[in-house]
């Protein structure tokens, strides 16, 4: 999405000139092209122009006008949310995002009279657009109260675990000092990166022994040896070094990181502690520039990028919606982890799709299906409440035990983007785009879909009927 300027507001004072300037953006229309790997034919098609036009604007005969620089920014956030165009264009696209969101029983308007709005009444186009954000703000503070419902706790505070997600999520997922200090350890390891590792550690005094299996845990560290499970798979022993590294090198950092999170008890202050460790391990092992080039190179091909970096699946596809970074972001995805009851044990969302916090996702996301059939691949088309479109992948995996006497670890990891970045996404392919999606919501409780068929319970303050001489799927209507 295109990005504010910090004096937006007084540019759209009285005034102010609305005329646009001139924008020549041939180059980067090529280079994008040249990255997708896309014709000028498919390109003019997905930005609805004509061939020779984008011709024009390729080879610099012609600037780049409003309507097409919108619809970039539409198609192609990632690549197109620095473009610095007319000032008003960043208020265009947003307003464009809160009149079009169906989730608001309203008519829509015609595109060109948002336009005229955007241009003759700017103010009024901020105040829209900031209505549209508190309202989903409100929905998003509505979604915790059915989560803590769920939880079964109304305690005003948060639990220390809930406390250290919601800091992640109020981040983007994405830690830029740490992110960058990580790559650079990430960038010098070489070929043998599990010697380069234990060669920074041994440099600071600390020796790794990789052994047979451990009783418990299968990482411990006592201040001058870090024991590893040596029965674990390869990519499980080179993170646990990259965790210990970050906890080496990083400390200072990522307590300066914490300590300005205003985290409120001390437990959560040590999970925060952790996770920024563990986000750093994966950022070394997985250095941002060369990963996001490969993520785009293979279409976020997540067996492919795995044997590329030496990663788990699921280690790689949290990656992936870490891909945030100011200037060379990467594609806007959601990322989730579901056990075999359901609960929602990791949840990250760079889209517009919001995860139930506890329990109670809906039960028609392939996910739930994943997490009973493991080592497959399964793909959905969704359309969430809002009426926004998502191709969805789900894998249910499998961590064994070493032992008969302890069960594996079941669970699914699902990742997924907007329809709008499908020709990037290649489990895509399987399901095209433009097809019949599944319909889901956040959950039962605030859900206001009045026909599934696998609704548990209904909406919150809906009203319902109940008709003894028919009955469907559910036992009552909501109205």
């Amino acid at each position: 999405m295109l990005q504010t300027c910090s004096d937006h507001v007084c540019k759209l004072g009285s005034g102010y000139d609305h005329t646009p300037r001139r924008l020549f953006v041939g180059h980067r229309l090529r280079d994008l092209r040249g990255t997708l790997g896309i014709s000028q034919a498919a390109m003019a098609v997905r930005i609805g122009i004509s061939v020779s036009y984008l011709s024009q604007i390729e080879n610099g005969d012609r600037p780049v006008s409003e309507a097409v620089l919108v619809t970039l920014a539409r198609e192609f956030p990632a690549d197109w949310g620095s473009i610095d165009a007319a000032d008003d264009t960043a208020l265009l696209v947003a307003t464009l995002e809160a009149v079009t969101d169906t989730s608001v029983a309203a008519p829509t308007l015609d595109e060109s009279a948002i336009r005229r709005a955007v241009k003759h009444q700017p103010l009024l186009a901020q105040r829209l657009v900031a209505m549209h954000d508190a309202y989903r703000r409100a929905q998003e503070q509505l979604r915790a109260l059915d989560d803590r419902l769920v939880a079964g706790s109304g305690a005003p505070g948060l639990l220390p675990w809930e406390d250290v997600r919601d800091w992640f999520h109020a981040a983007g997922n994405y830690v830029d000092t740490l992110d960058r200090r990580a790559e650079e350890i990430g960038e010098t390891l070489g070929s043998d990166r599990i010697a380069a590792l234990e060669a920074r550690l041994a440099a600071r005094g600390v020796s790794v022994t990789i052994s047979g299996a451990l009783a418990a845990p299968l990482r411990d560290y006592d201040g001058a040896t870090l024991r590893l499970d040596g029965s674990q798979p390869g990519e499980t022993t080179l993170f646990s070094l990259a965790h210990q590294v970050a906890r080496s090198e990083f400390a200072d950092l990522i307590a300066d990181i914490v300590a300005a999170s205003d985290m409120a008890s001390e437990t959560a202050r040590a999970l925060l502690t952790a996770g920024l460790t563990n986000y750093a391990a994966g950022a070394i092992v997985m250095p941002y520039t060369r990963f996001r080039s490969e993520a785009r190179s293979v279409r976020h091909d997540i067996d492919r990028l795995r044997r590329i970096f030496g990663t788990s699946f699921e280690q790689t596809c949290h990656r992936l919606s870490t891909l945030q970074r100011p200037g060379a972001l990467g594609i806007p995805f959601f990322f989730c982890r579901v056990d075999m009851a359901g609960n929602i044990t990791k949840r990250h969302s760079a889209t517009r799709l919001q995860f139930a916090r506890f329990g109670g996702a809906c039960p028609l996301w392939i996910v739930h299906e994943a997490v009973a059939i493991p080592d497959r691949i399964l793909t959905q088309l969704i359309e969430t409440t809002d009426g926004i479109r998502y191709v969805s992948m789900a894998k249910g995996l499998v961590k064994p035990s070493e032992t008969y006497t302890r069960p594996a670890r079941r669970y699914a990891v699902a990742l997924g983007c907007e329809e709008a970045n499908a020709s990037e996404f290649i489990y895509a392919d399987a399901l095209g785009t433009g097809g019949i999606a599944t319909p889901i919501g956040s959950s039962c409780r605030i859900c206001l879909r009045p026909d599934c068929d696998q609704r548990a319970f209904p909406p919150a303050a809906s009203e319902i009927r109940v008709d003894p001489n028919r009955r469907g799927a559910v036992p009552y209507e909501v109205m």
